[in-house]
C-alpha cells in the first residue's frame, strides 16, 4: 500500500471522518470490602438529572475502512522496518522502539537509570558536542527526542524534519543513537537540574498520590518505578550510563517506523546506510512478566496537613494488552471516565460541584497493567466524594449501562479514531503497535466494528470480572485532621510520609 491511489482514498475518507466527527462530537481484606460496599449502598442514579444539549442526528452506520498499510522488511542486523509513504506534506517523521532499553529493565537499587542513559544520548557524542547537535538540528527546523519511561520496557528515539533534510537528520540521529560519549560536564548539568526536579515533586500531591498508587497495585514489579530518586540521581556515572547503552541499546529486536514525503526505496536505502555500523548482538528479547497478584483492598494515605484538597485514586489490578476483554474495558472506561461525558465527569463535577475535573484510565501493557478512577476534591467533601466514585464503580458491577450510554460511548470512539487516519504518524502508530503486540493484520481494520459490536452484557461481565471491591486500592493525599475519619470509616488506614516511607497503621 502507499500509493497515490490509496493517499485520494485517505484523503476521501478524511473528509467524511472529519464531519462525522463534528456531528459526533463529542479483604483487608473482607472487612475494608464490606465497608467499601456499605459505604455505597442506596447511591442515586449518578447521572440523574442531567440533561446533554447540543446533540445533532448522527448515522448509525459502522465506519467501513482499510487502512493504508505500511511497506515492511526486517533488515539483516534485525531490525524491522515500517515504511508508510504520504507524499501530501514535504515531511518525514520516524521512531525507532528499542525492546529492553526503557525503565522496566533499571537495576532494582538505579531506578532512573534508562531514563538518565536516554536524556544524556542527546548531549554528545563522540565527534560532536551537545551544542553543535541542538545547532544542527535548528538549522534543520527539525526534532530529535530520547525517551525511556520509569517503567517502560522501550527506549524511543523520534524525530521529524522536512523531507529534503531527512538524510542530514538520520546522520545525526544516528550518531547519537551509535557514539554517545556521555560527558561528565554533561551528566554533571544533568544532575544539578534533574535533583531540583525529584525534590519539587514530592511537593504536588498529584505526584505523591501516582507514586503510592502504582507501588501497591504493582508491588515489586518493575511497573511499580513512577521516578527515579535523589539517591539514585547521586549514583550514577559515566561509566554506568556507557555499560547499560552498552547492553540494552541493540537492534536485534528494535523496529523502526517512517511515515511522510519518501519513498519505500529511499527510506531502506537511507536506513542501512546511516545505521550500517549497528550490529546484531544475538541477544534473546527482553522477558516480561505479570505483576503479583493483590490480596485484599487497602486504604494508602500520606498527610498534607492544612491541604485544601484531597487527591483520590481509586483502582486495582486489571489486564494485559492483548487479553481479549481489553475492547469491552476501553468501552467500560469510556462510559465512567472518558472525558466531559463520562459518568464521573458528570456527576462529581457537573451536578455535585465537587472538583474541576474527574476521569479513569485503562493501563494494559505487556504484562498485566490496571484500571483507575482518579479526582481532587475540595477537602470538606472528601466524604461524599470518596463515597460517589466507590459508587460508580459498584454500579458498573451491579446494573448494565444504558443502551444510549453506550451508544454514545461507541460512537464517541469510533469517531475518534476516525478523526486520528488523517495523521501519518499516527496511522503509523497504529501498525506500530499491531506489531509490537502481534496483533492480526486487519487489527485495525475491524477496529469500529469491535467497539460497536460491546454489548452492556459484556461491560458489566468486565467491571463485575476486575472491578471487585475486595481487590480495590484506594489512595489518599490530604490534610490527616480533616479527612481521617471518613477513611477510618471504610476500614484500617495505612499512613505514609510525602517520601513514601510508612508511618503506622492508624490515625
Amino acid at each position: 500500500m502507499g500509493t497515490r491511489a490509496d493517499v485520494v482514498a485517505l484523503n476521501q475518507l478524511s473528509s467524511f471522518l472529519r464531519v462525522l466527527c463534528v456531528l459526533c462530537v463529542l479483604c483487608v481484606p473482607s472487612a475494608l470490602a464490606s465497608g467499601i460496599t456499605a459505604a455505597v449502598q442506596d447511591q442515586p442514579s449518578p447521572t440523574k438529572g442531567v440533561v446533554k444539549k447540543g446533540k445533532v442526528p448522527v448515522s448509525n452506520e459502522i465506519l467501513k475502512i482499510r487502512l493504508p498499510k505500511p511497506v515492511e522488511a526486517d533488515l539483516p542486523n534485525g531490525l524491522h522496518l515500517m515504511v508508510l509513504e504520504d507524499h501530501r506534506l514535504p515531511q518525514v517523521s520516524f521512531q525507532i522502539f528499542i525492546p529492553g532499553a526503557g525503565g522496566y529493565y533499571d537495576p532494582a537499587d538505579q531506578p532512573g537509570l534508562a531514563s538518565f542513559v536516554a536524556a544524556l544520548m542527546r548531549e554528545g557524542t563522540v565527534s560532536r558536542r551537545s551544542e553543535q547537535i541542538s545547532q544542527q538540528l535548528e538549522v534543520m527546523a527539525a526534532n530529535l527526542t530520547l525517551t525511556a519511561g520509569a517503567s517502560s520496557v522501550e527506549a524511543t528515539i523520534a524525530g521529524s524534519s522536512l523531507s529534503d533534510q531527512i538524510d542530514r537528520l538520520l546522520d545525526v540521529t544516528a550518531d547519537v543513537l551509535l557514539h554517545p560519549s556521555f560527558p561528565e560536564e554533561e551528566l554533571a548539568r544533568y544532575k544539578q537540574r534533574t535533583r531540583a526536579q525529584l525534590m519539587q515533586q514530592r511537593a504536588n500531591p498529584n505526584f505523591l498520590a501516582a507514586e503510592m498508587y502504582s507501588r501497591v497495585v504493582y508491588g515489586a514489579h518493575p511497573a511499580s518505578r513512577l521516578s527515579s530518586s535523589v539517591a539514585a540521581l547521586d549514583r550514577a556515572t559515566r561509566d554506568g550510563l556507557t555499560s547499560f547503552h552498552r547492553a540494552h541499546y541493540v537492534p536485534d529486536h528494535a523496529a523502526m517506523a517512517v511515515a511522510g514525503d519518501i519513498s519505500v526505496a529511499e527510506a531502506r536505502k537511507l536506513v542501512e546506510a546511516k545505521f550500517s555500523a549497528w550490529t546484531k548482538t544475538g541477544a534473546a528479547a527482553p522477558a516480561v512478566s505479570d505483576p503479583s497478584a493483590l490480596a485484599g483492598s487497602k486504604i494508602h494515605f500520606i498527610g498534607r496537613p492544612n491541604s485544601v484538597q484531597t487527591t483520590l485514586i481509586v483502582g486495582t489490578q486489571a489486564i494485559a494488552r492483548t487479553n481479549p476483554d481489553y475492547d469491552a474495558l476501553q468501552v467500560m472506561n469510556r462510559v465512567i471516565g472518558g472525558g466531559p461525558t463520562g459518568r464521573l465527569f458528570i456527576h462529581l463535577r457537573e451536578e455535585k460541584g465537587y472538583t474541576y475535573g474527574a476521569g479513569s484510565a485503562l493501563n494494559a501493557a505487556m504484562f498485566r497493567g490496571d484500571w483507575s478512577a482518579s479526582t481532587s476534591v475540595r477537602t470538606e467533601v472528601t466524604e461524599p466524594a470518596l463515597n460517589d466514585l466507590l459508587a460508580e464503580i459498584g454500579q458498573l458491577r451491579d446494573q448494565p449501562v444504558s443502551d444510549q450510554e453506550l451508544a454514545d460511548a461507541t460512537r464517541a470512539m469510533v469517531a475518534s479514531f476516525a478523526l486520528s487516519l488523517e495523521s501519518p504518524a499516527q496511522l503509523l502508530n497504529y501498525h506500530v503497535t499491531r506489531w509490537r503486540y502481534k496483533l492480526p493484520a486487519d487489527y485495525w481494520d475491524k477496529y469500529p466494528d469491535r467497539i460497536s459490536a460491546v454489548t452492556t452484557a459484556q461491560i458489566q461481565a468486565a467491571a463485575r470480572r476486575y472491578l471487585l471491591a475486595e481487590r480495590m486500592q484506594i489512595v489518599a493525599v490530604g490534610d490527616p485532621a480533616k479527612v481521617a475519619d471518613t477513611l477510618k470509616k471504610l476500614g484500617e488506614v495505612e499512613i505514609y510520609d510525602a517520601n513514601g516511607k510508612r508511618i503506622s497503621s492508624s490515625f
